[in-house]
């Protein structure tokens, strides 16, 4: 394989397809379109991680004293009424369990990034503040990315407040955490960065990157899907060669249905196959 093929394949995908693959804190081995904007789906979900940490770390929150869980939030639109969450667009029945209880915002937080609960990351971001959030993304060097609005806030989504990802700073998000772990960053302290990526390892839905490299293969990953759209974004740790970044955001021209999802799937695992493949020369 080479790069050129991969990039001719893709010429042949429907929609915009962008992505990122190189070793962190290093030039990337190869780009496509990695600074186009794509709507950022749950893949947002690793900078409210991350800001949550930052806030423990600060001692501005106990990640294992008890909050409340309740489902209604505040717009990130001025004047606009409370929302609140729909729980059939969920993926984790486990938080909606807790309405009217508690539950610790670490545990949360887990849920958060291995199920892509919407429910806790609402809850993460009451915590923590979308201005954290932008912090995250400042830190890591990304350029274009932006976390504007809780998930289904949808007067904010009307009023043109959005969340936005690129691969190329979703791979230096990623990177950041991943070379953080061994050294301080910008991020946060190194154990800190090291229970974000085992959190992020622990990853429940696996059916894009994941499935593209051999099983057991370490990855530390966070994906995102609504109709039309499905990115996989991650860190790769071979056993024999150093880790690597890679990103794949899919958006197609026209909103799309089950079966397409399931093509983008496929297309990402293919991608991340062809990555694994050349591992050593990252």
């Amino acid at each position: 394989m080479t790069w050129e093929h991969l990039d001719a394949h893709l010429d042949t995908v429907p929609g915009t397809v962008s992505a990122y693959v190189g070793r962190p804190d290093a030039e990337p081995a190869w780009t496509r379109r990695a600074d186009a904007t794509h709507y950022a789906a749950s893949t947002m979900k690793a900078a409210v991680l991350a800001a949550l940490h930052r806030a423990a770390e600060a001692g501005a929150l106990d990640l294992d004293a008890p909050v409340p869980v309740v489902n209604s939030f505040d717009s990130a639109q001025p004047g606009a009424p409370r929302f609140t969450c729909a729980q059939h667009y969920d993926n984790d029945d486990a938080v909606w369990a807790r309405v009217g209880g508690t539950a610790p915002l670490r545990w949360l937080a887990h849920r958060m990034i291995v199920r892509s609960s919407n429910l806790a990351t609402n809850l993460v971001i009451g915590h923590v503040g979308l201005p954290a959030v932008a912090e995250v993304w400042s830190l890591a060097g990304a350029r274009h990315s932006v976390t504007g609005r809780g998930i289904e806030d949808f007067a904010a989504r009307d009023n043109g407040i959005t969340n936005l990802v690129t691969a190329a700073d979703l791979a230096a998000l990623l990177g950041a955490l991943a070379t953080g772990a061994t050294r301080p960053g910008p991020i946060a302290s190194p154990a800190a960065c090291a229970e974000m990526l085992d959190v992020l390892v622990a990853q429940e839905h696996r059916e894009d990157l994941a499935a593209g490299l051999p099983p057991g293969t370490r990855i530390a990953h966070k994906n995102g899907w609504v109709r039309g759209v499905r990115h996989g974004a991650g860190v790769v740790f071979p056993d024999d060669a150093a880790p690597y970044a890679v990103v794949v955001c899919t958006t197609r021209d026209a909103e799309g249905d089950d079966e397409d999802d399931a093509d983008a799937c496929a297309l990402i695992a293919d991608v991340s196959a062809r990555v694994w493949s050349a591992r050593h020369d990252l």
